[in-house]
């Protein structure tokens, strides 16, 4: 379980961590999800969440999301480099099944700057 957790070190959840990433960031996107992201100098990724109730009025549809995100983001996060990121999801994500949006999402990881090995 240990390569797989999202443990507290990993999520961005201060108001000062999502400023510092709006304010300097790099914009990549995919079909149902887009993302801001800023190279940083921590050893890991950590990723936030943004699912508004634009995207969707019901709070089971978003959870869904944001689900699927932290999964997808778990299985990928030791490819990635020492990156924040923020992902986004869009309003057409709410009626996608489950696998398409998780193909969207690895399409999302590759455009990432990878860790250097």
């Amino acid at each position: 379980m240990g390569a797989f957790c999202f443990p507290r070190a990993a999520r961005l959840l201060k108001p000062g961590d999502f400023a510092r990433l709006r304010q300097a960031s790099r914009r990549i996107g995919s079909r149902y999800f887009s993302a801001e992201y800023r190279i940083t100098d921590d050893t890991a990724a950590r990723m936030g969440l943004a699912v508004s109730r634009r995207v969707s009025k019901l709070a089971v549809q978003r959870n869904r999301l944001k689900r699927l995100a932290r999964e997808s983001f778990r299985h990928n996060r030791a490819a990635l480099g020492p990156v924040d990121v923020l992902v986004i999801a869009r309003s057409a994500a709410v009626a996608v099944a489950g696998s398409e949006l998780l193909a969207d999402l690895d399409l999302l990881w590759s455009k990432l700057p990878r860790a250097q090995r």
